[in-house]
């Protein structure tokens, strides 16, 4: 017999569309909080920073989305898509395979209108507290509240049979350590607050990252500061300028910075700074949810989860939906939103308590046995496409073609051989065909 149940989705951002979507066709009665006042969770821009830039006051005012104006995704459209709901190029919108965040919010938009979602969200509302009524019902109180003016806010509570969190992974920062961080002169700001480049004209910048954000935060600064340094961690990181940039150089990471404004590298190369820039990722952080100890974020282990999603103890009544990365995330969300929805309708069923808990230490354990650390937990490049293949044997579907012959690391090997200029002159459409054909 199915069963439906009354379920707060947090979040209406990729992750809590789609999983409103999957919730509402198994028949439960669903309610999406959303803080902001439209959807699309980080892919609204917004041109507000937070109220302290490098993100470690716990009392600073919090912009949700990491956005710069420039940003184009790194994924294409043809990857970015849900299975049954293409990101197709739309007339009047931004034709480009790798588009701007307005297309990306433009496609959710679409998203939630065709499916009738916008009327199962409540916006405006912000979660301030998830936890259960008690020790023996398997129900949840949500507070949140509402802003009735500048000055006065409304505080409200509601009890929900289950909850799936939502909130995404790019707003609270990680910062790097380093000696004399604390006292440097300087100016000091993580990606999260990167908008635009203008304050960096003729200054001497040290950004700190390999990764997306680092590259096209450098790439887009270059032209107007002084000098830009990159401050890079491994182990064979050698200093030097970098090719075709005049004003940039590659160093190992910071060893420690001082009172004077400098800043010296593990290399033994010295610069004086004016601003760092730290693009160092972010934290899972759930400053709302209170499951007394159930569930923790531990160097960025959310855990012990089941599979990314179902906390043991708590399973099926807390979910979520979202957390992996280095994966095709809209087909790792539709998945897990689907397993979520099934698994509540009564459609499938969860392993046991114990049986969900063994899971997990034995994936923990393989983990340390082959040397990956911890706060690499949710990242889907260990074990490859392992996740998406346990919950596509889930269900009757069958997925893209694509996603059997595409491994992340396969993925980022394509398109890091195009350099920096890949968004443009990568023909992805040729690939994907290639990629599609039988051989």
């Amino acid at each position: 017999m199915r069963e439906a149940y009354k379920v707060a989705v947090v979040g209406g951002g990729f992750a809590g569309l789609v999983t409103a979507r999957e919730l509402q066709r198994e028949c439960h009665r669903v309610t999406v909080f959303e803080k902001a006042n439209n959807v699309g969770g980080m892919w609204l821009y917004d041109s507000r920073v937070d109220t302290d830039l490098l993100g470690l006051d716990p009392n600073r005012e919090i912009v949700h989305s990491s956005l710069y104006r420039s940003l184009r995704v790194n994924l294409p459209r043809q990857i970015m898509g849900f299975m049954d709901y293409p990101f197709v190029e739309k007339e009047g919108g931004d034709p480009r395979n790798f588009p701007g965040p307005e297309e990306v919010l433009r496609f959710l938009e679409d998203f939630a209108r065709d499916f009738g979602l916008m009327r199962l969200i409540r916006f405006g509302h912000e979660v301030v507290r998830v936890e259960r009524v008690d020790e023996v019902s398997h129900e949840w109180v949500v507070e949140y509240r509402i802003q009735e003016n500048e000055s006065r806010w409304e505080w409200k509570e509601e009890v929900f049979e289950a909850v799936v969190i939502c909130n995404g992974k790019h707003t609270e920062p990680k910062v790097a350590e380093f000696s004399g961080r604390d006292t440097w002169p300087g100016l000091q700001m993580h990606s999260h607050n990167y908008r635009t480049p203008e304050q960096f004209e003729n200054k001497i910048v040290v950004i700190i990252g390999n990764a997306a954000s680092a590259l096209d935060i450098l790439k887009e600064i270059a032209p107007l500061a002084k000098q830009v340094h990159q401050a890079v961690r491994g182990p064979n990181v050698e200093f030097k300028k970098l090719e075709n940039r005049d004003n940039v150089w590659k160093h190992s990471m910071i060893e420690c910075a001082h009172k004077d404004g400098k800043v010296v590298f593990e290399d033994g190369s010295i610069v004086d700074a004016d601003v760092i820039i730290h693009c160092t990722g972010y934290r899972y952080h759930f400053p709302f949810l209170r499951s007394n100890g159930m569930v923790t974020v531990d160097d960025n282990r959310v855990g012990p989860l089941f599979q990314h999603v179902f906390p043991p103890s708590l399973a099926p009544w807390l979910s979520f939906v979202g957390l992996p990365y280095q994966a095709a995330m809209t087909v790792v969300i539709e998945l897990q939103s689907k397993w979520v929805a099934k698994v509540l309708s009564g459609k499938l069923e969860l392993p046991t308590q114990e049986a969900m808990m063994h899971c997990v230490e034995e994936f923990y354990h393989e983990m340390e046995k082959d040397g990956w650390p911890k706060h690499h937990t949710h990242n889907l490049q260990y074990k490859e496409f392992e996740h998406i293949g346990w919950l596509v044997a889930q269900f009757d579907i069958k997925p893209p073609n694509w996603l059997n012959k595409v491994t992340a690391a396969s993925y980022f090997k394509e398109l890091f051989s195009y350099g920096d200029k890949f968004r443009d002159i990568w023909d992805i459409n040729k690939w994907m065909q290639e990629i599609d054909s039988p051989n």
